[in-house]
């Protein structure tokens, strides 16, 4: 059976995701505890683990009230360990993990910082991208440079289309705004940002399919054109994608 999704709000705009299945309940990313710590209450779950993507306060700080409140144990990156609350698992991509029963792929998604991780589910069709792919967009590079968050989101990019993508921010407003203006014509992201107004469909969790069609971070051989980069490598046109989306 694949897993179950809960779509969590937290802060003012993160999201967090609890996956739940016959062997226990785990969380990706604790940025508050009482939004998280309600949740499994009312759904009568305990939680085992939580896997954390990067060490930015607004993703971690409510990991030592929830591990308080059920115990779960701690999974991160190895390479982030110094900047992550204490863990009890450290993980790097390319190692095996397993969640839930089921075999879950370490992503390399370096860029908004240096060490985050993606988590990749591949049996039940998730990826926690966290602030490197996000709804309609990507992570400010605050550490990592173009080539290396160009390099992320490619690697991504090469999941399966129908993979649900949870990332780790609703900025869906200024994302899309950004969009429309580099990709106008585009009716596929006019049909999306129409739908999320309307409340007919989330920001987030999306099918990367619909990132491809939408995120102007993905398509950057649509637009070397119009920004005059017809010649350009891909992560040259990303790179001038990001700086206008940087002043917008």
């Amino acid at each position: 059976m694949p897993l179950e999704l809960v779509t969590l709000r937290c802060l003012k705009d993160n999201y967090a995701y609890l996956l739940h299945g016959e062997e226990g309940t785990v969380l990706i990313d604790a940025p508050e505890p009482m939004p998280i710590l309600r949740e499994l209450a009312a759904r009568d779950w305990g939680l085992s683990a939580i896997l954390l993507t990067h060490h930015h306060s607004d993703h971690v700080d409510g990991v030592a009230e929830i591990v308080a409140g059920t115990g779960a144990m701690v999974i991160g990156a190895a390479a982030d360990a110094h900047r992550l609350p204490p863990l009890d698992l450290r993980v790097a991509p390319g190692e095996p993990l397993e969640v839930l029963g089921e075999p879950v792929e370490i992503i390399d998604v370096s860029g908004h910082t240096v060490g985050h991780v993606a988590f990749h589910l591949p049996q039940s069709g998730f990826a926690f991208t966290a602030d490197s792919l996000m709804a309609l967009g990507c992570g400010r590079l605050f550490e990592g440079t173009p080539q290396m968050m160009w390099a992320s989101l490619s690697r991504l990019n090469a999941l399966p289309p129908e993979t649900l993508i949870c990332s780790g921010h609703d900025y869906c407003a200024g994302n899309g705004a950004f969009a429309l203006s580099v990709d106008p014509d585009n009716q596929a992201l006019r049909d999306r940002l129409e739908a999320v107004q309307m409340k007919e469909q989330p920001c987030a969790p999306a099918p990367l399919s619909l990132e491809r069609e939408t995120n102007p971070f993905l398509r950057v051989s649509h637009l070397r054109a119009s920004l005059g980069m017809e010649d350009a490598p891909d992560a040259e046109v990303f790179a001038r994608l990001r700086a206008m989306k940087d002043s917008f």
